[in-house]
């Protein structure tokens, strides 16, 4: 990717993060079946999930922030992907609607490209410092 384009997936990306961040409160219930049961109540971790995208997001957004946000991203995608994986394993509805092996395959493939913009946006958002120049 482009170094000038780094800063304007950064914003888009966090965009999105915030989209659904705000959709973990005013459709909870869409994400509670697919929290693994051994985290206890559903809502409180999808509540928690959607303050965290929510910063992250505006975090991703505001340039003084970037590098946290994207470190931030790439470490919140390995853990939430606990939640896809039980989804796919458990074959869990969401809508009444259960998905087919390869729409989580291509599930997997987005977060790992996420993984991937996360950490190349994390790399590269570092501020130049005056002895560095």
């Amino acid at each position: 990717m482009r170094q000038w384009m780094l800063p304007i997936a950064a914003v888009v990306f966090g965009g999105m993060y915030v989209n659904v961040g705000v959709q973990h409160f005013t459709d909870t219930a869409w994400f509670e079946p697919i929290v693994p049961a051994i985290l206890g109540d559903p809502t409180i971790w999808v509540l928690i999930t959607g303050v965290i995208e929510i910063a992250i997001g505006v975090g991703l957004i505001l340039p003084w922030t970037r590098r946290y946000a994207g470190l931030g991203s790439f470490v919140f995608l390995i853990g939430i992907y606990w939640a896809n994986f039980n989804m796919w394993i458990n074959n869990i509805p969401l809508d009444g609607k259960t998905y087919a092996h390869h729409w989580h395959v291509l599930r997997l493939v987005a977060q790992l490209g996420m993984m991937v913009l996360s950490y190349a946006i994390w790399k590269n958002s570092f501020s130049t410092r005056v002895d560095d120049v």
